[in-house]
């Protein structure tokens, strides 16, 4: 028993630093907030928000609803000249 224990302390020391390692650990990267269970729990407690959420506050969806409407009838808007970058078009850029 006493060596198993002897030869487990050894790896028990070298993971020990894989922290640094763990993306949920890193600095900058996206962490869980348990959203979903907030939204199942609302959902639960106010029926009316299975049909139709609540957006954010702030939330710019009309915005963006339009951005994708300009993108299906090919009218996109030109991005606007910030003078930070040149911008140019690259002909079959586009992934497609």
């Amino acid at each position: 028993m006493r060596i198993r224990l002897l030869l487990a302390l050894p790896l028990l020391a070298t993971t020990a630093g894989c922290d640094i390692f763990d993306p949920y650990k890193r600095e900058g990267t996206w962490r869980p907030t348990a959203a979903n269970e907030r939204n199942l729990a609302t959902m639960a407690v106010i029926p009316a928000e299975r049909v139709q959420g609540t957006g954010a506050a702030g939330a710019a969806g009309f915005t963006a609803a339009g951005a994708i409407d300009r993108l299906r009838v090919d009218r996109v808007k030109p991005l606007p000249d910030t003078g930070l970058a040149r911008i140019i078009t690259v002909p079959g850029g586009g992934g497609n």
